[in-house]
C-alpha cells in the first residue's frame, strides 16, 4: 500500500526545512541511470552530488529510505519520488544538482 502526495509548487526547494543527510541514491533519468549521494533533503526537494548530472529541467525518479530517527517513526520509511532538476553547481570540487520533488509515494 502506498500514499501519494503532490508538492504545492510555490518555490518548493526554498520553502521547506532541509535536513543534511548523505544517503546513496539511484536516479532513473531520461538520460539513463545515475548513482548519487544526497547532501540535503527536504519535503520538496534535494541536493545531490554525482560525477554525472542530469540536464536541467530533466525528469528524475528515485526511491530513498529515510532513517527512522529522522522521520520520528519506529522503522525506516521508504519513499518513491518523481521530480525534476532545477539547477547545477560546482562547489568544493563536487558536481551538485538541486531537484524539486513534484510527487512522492510512501511505500508500505
Amino acid at each position: 500500500m502506498s500514499q501519494r502526495f503532490k508538492s504545492n509548487g510555490d518555490n518548493p526547494v526554498r520553502n521547506a526545512v532541509r535536513f543534511p543527510m548523505r544517503l546513496a541514491i539511484h536516479l532513473c533519468t531520461e538520460e539513463g541511470d545515475i548513482e548519487a549521494v544526497t547532501e540535503n533533503i527536504s519535503a520538496n526537494g534535494l541536493l545531490f552530488v554525482s560525477d554525472r548530472l542530469p540536464e536541467i529541467d530533466s525528469k528524475i525518479e528515485f526511491t530513498i529510505t529515510m532513517p527512522s530517527a529522522v522521520m520520528g517513526s519506529a522503522t525506516d520509511v521508504t519513499i518513491h519520488c518523481r521530480g525534476r532538476v532545477v539547477r547545477h553547481a560546482f562547489e568544493g570540487g563536487e558536481k551538485k544538482a538541486a531537484a524539486v520533488i513534484d510527487e512522492y509515494f510512501l511505500k508500505a
